[in-house]
């Protein structure tokens, strides 16, 4: 006992020297860049080179859209204490990853904008750590912005902790001010230093060590990583004893069946990288190799005599969309990974690592059902294989529908709007069309800040009318909240398609003869095909328009006389905007260096015969 006792002690002296910490903050409240700097401050205090700029969002979509999609491991050692830090996503499609890398924490840095103050996924990601007792940090960013409030926003955090039930010890959380970007912190917002050690000596001060308990080998499987040379990487903490390479561990998993594994590798985060290491002590985060079938919420126990740690949950999908193969007249013009095979492999390799994303097969081998958090959190998988060289279909997001106690319920969501207060009656009105409940209502400057809640398919499609209706000024973020009874229709999209009645390149004088029945989505002189959607019709019903037809010319008129035609400009989607636009009976297609719209029933008779079909059968 003696001998034990001793081993404990030793280790809680080298638990000491860590501090655990995960950065929860809105999207765009500048949390990467933060972490930026820190881990710039940490290279420079232990005399390294100072690194690039934006290492955490590393991939190219991160950086393009200025979010942090996948969650990152990192540590920087200051003054003799190893901190890692645990950047998470902020946008509440992604939210499987942030509720799961909060476990591993000991205290969070709750990072808000001087001027918005906390908002809707703050709130979200916040009442997670509060309620599993980590210790908060308040870092007010972007102090030199105009217009900034600082003191104000102080307020708001700390109302917002007292509403969500935290604790005396956690009301009573330090704030530091200052600027991420300008590369400095401290404890009073109008007095800029050079530098943000400040909040380093803060971490270092207010975020305990790592606790631990007495006993065998405690891991709960809290994350994944994938490697093709050593398979899946188990990630988590080590709550208690240690665990060895070479040595036998015993995984637990959820349905109490045990099974035995050997230890192949260990390895701790270290700076930007990953370090191999022989053994891993009680409250640090680290990777494990070899053990294999592993889910998260599993534990890795002691070989013989394991214990299981109470297991976490991962929030379900709310949404599913069609994955076909790409069956187009322009099929394999652009991607590498064109057939079911690639496809179907490449999903099944995504949920190896994303774990709020499920596949199913269907009816037929072509297409695949794909279950995710929403329409962003399932798009940013699509953008990422087209880049990789695949093509592929995608069908209109559908939203799970439950039965509970006999009755339809759907999933709902918290919905919040910043939008100038002029608009705010067409916000009001256009949501309660889409079955959406008024919450609250908030003044904020000249604008308005508008809570609802409202049924998950009153929000697909609603960003696009928003911002018509809101000239462009609207700001919504949404995040899941639970499922309720089914609350009815919804009005989908009004107007109908402008569909291509032949294959062929636009010609601008059929374009120019056509303008008055709707919109385009292509560019004049732009390769076609029978049955693309080319634009949105004026009113209700689809239309079959011919854009391949030229001008007759005859001995008064030349084809150059085109020149003269004046177009408007196309209307062109993101690959978000185009998902919530498509109807039930529409696909978008997408491949490396495309994006169209097109129906499934690619020939005009084949869409009658199916309209007919589906009338007879009501």
């Amino acid at each position: 006992m003696c001998f034990f006792s001793e081993g404990l002690a030793h280790q809680q002296k080298i638990m000491q020297d860590i501090r655990n910490i995960a950065i929860i903050a809105h999207v765009d409240h500048g949390k990467t860049t933060l972490t930026d700097k820190m881990l710039h401050a940490g290279l420079l205090f232990n005399d390294h080179e100072k690194p690039g700029e934006l290492i955490m969002d590393s991939n190219d979509l991160e950086r393009e859209r200025g979010i942090t999609i996948l969650s990152k491991n990192c540590s920087i050692t200051y003054k003799g204490t190893k901190i890692n830090i645990i950047d998470t996503p902020g946008h509440s499609d992604f939210g499987g990853e942030v509720e799961r890398v909060l476990n591993m924490a000991d205290g969070v840095l709750l990072l808000v904008d001087a001027f918005e103050g906390p908002m809707p996924q703050t709130r979200f990601v916040l009442q997670k750590a509060l309620q599993l007792g980590l210790k908060p940090i308040v870092v007010v960013n972007k102090v030199d912005k105009e217009n900034c409030r600082p003191e104000e926003v102080y307020e708001a955090v700390f109302d917002l902790m007292f509403n969500l039930d935290a604790t005396e010890d956690q009301l009573d959380f330090p704030v530091i001010y200052g600027s991420a970007k300008n590369n400095w912190m401290n404890f009073e917002w109008d007095k800029p230093t050079d530098n943000i050690l400040p909040l380093l000596d803060t971490i270092v001060e207010k975020i305990p060590a790592p606790k631990i308990a007495e006993g065998n080998t405690q891991m709960l499987v809290t994350s994944l990583d994938f490697s093709k040379y050593t398979g899946r990487i188990a990630i988590g903490r080590l709550q208690r004893g240690s665990i060895k390479k070479a040595e036998y561990v015993t995984l637990m998993d959820k349905e109490g069946l045990n099974k035995k594994h050997q230890v192949k590798g260990l390895f701790i985060f270290d700076g930007l990288g990953k370090k191999e290491v022989d053994e891993v002590h009680a409250g640090e985060i680290f990777g494990v190799t070899g053990v294999e079938g592993f889910e998260i919420g599993d534990t890795i126990a002691h070989a013989e005599n394991p214990e299981a740690l109470e297991s976490i949950a991962i929030d379900e999908p709310t949404m599913s969309m069609q994955f076909v193969i790409n069956d187009s007249p322009f099929f394999g013009q652009d991607g590498k990974f064109v057939t079911s095979r690639h496809i179907k492999e490449r999903l099944e390799s995504e949920t190896e690592r994303n774990l709020a994303m499920r596949v199913e097969a269907t009816d037929s081998a072509d297409s695949f059902k794909v279950f995710g958090r929403g329409v962003l959190h399932l798009s940013v998988l699509v953008e990422t294989m087209r880049r990789e060289g695949y093509e592929l279909q995608i069908g209109q997001p559908q939203v799970i529908i439950k039965e509970i106690d006999g009755q339809k319920h759907e999933p709902i969501e918290e919905l919040t709007i910043d939008l100038p207060e002029v608009y705010s009656g067409k916000a009001i009105e256009m949501i309660t069309k889409r079955k959406g409940m008024m919450l609250s209502m908030e003044p904020k400057g000249d604008r308005m800040i508008c809570e609802f809640e409202i049924p998950s398919r009153g929000i697909i499609g609603l960003r696009n009318f928003m911002l018509t209706a809101t000239a462009g000024e609207a700001i919504m973020n949404h995040r899941f909240k639970e499922f309720q009874p089914w609350k009815g229709d919804i009005p989908g999209r009004q107007n109908g398609s402008l569909i291509s009645m032949e294959t062929g390149k636009s010609i601008p004088f059929s374009m120019f003869n056509l303008q008055e029945r709707g919109k385009f989505f292509v560019p004049a002189n732009q390769e076609i095909y029978q049955g693309q959607i080319v634009g949105e019709h004026i009113r209700p019903g689809d239309l079959v328009i011919n854009l391949t037809k030229t001008k007759k010319l005859t001995n008064m008129r030349s084809s150059g006389a085109d020149d003269k035609v004046k177009l408007t400009p196309p209307v062109l989607f993101t690959l978000e905007e185009a998902l919530e636009y498509i109807q039930g009976d529409e696909y978008v297609e997408v491949t490396p260096n495309s994006m169209r719209l097109r129906k499934v029933l690619l020939s005009e008779n084949d869409r009658k015969r199916a309209k007919n079909k589906i009338a007879a059968n009501v």
